[in-house]
């Protein structure tokens, strides 16, 4: 699987910028076949940092309503947190 491919996006919630801001942990939606050695490949050269380690989890799918007879169902997907070396950040989680 190529780099790009693993990486989906950056997940950026509340409890993300906390936890890049006091622990240097930064969360990103990855692709389902992808495993923890993927994972920190892609990170380390898409970002050009150092990976100490990686926690992967798979986010079970829901179901909501659009109106009142409508039922949508939102897929499962796979979240992974990457832990980063002292002195190592991620541009785009910065400042915003």
């Amino acid at each position: 699987m190529h780099v790009y491919e693993v990486i989906k996006r950056p997940v950026i919630t509340e409890k993300s910028y906390e936890a890049a801001d006091f622990a240097n942990q930064y969360t990103f939606e990855v692709d389902l076949r992808a495993n923890k050695h993927e994972i920190r490949d892609a990170v380390e050269t898409a970002f050009n940092v150092t990976v100490l380690g990686v926690r992967v989890m798979i986010m079970p799918a829901k179901t909501g309503r659009r109106g009142r007879r409508k039922v949508v169902r939102k897929s499962s997907w796979k979240k992974a947190v990457v832990t980063l070396a002292e002195g190592d950040s991620i541009q785009f989680f910065e400042g915003v």
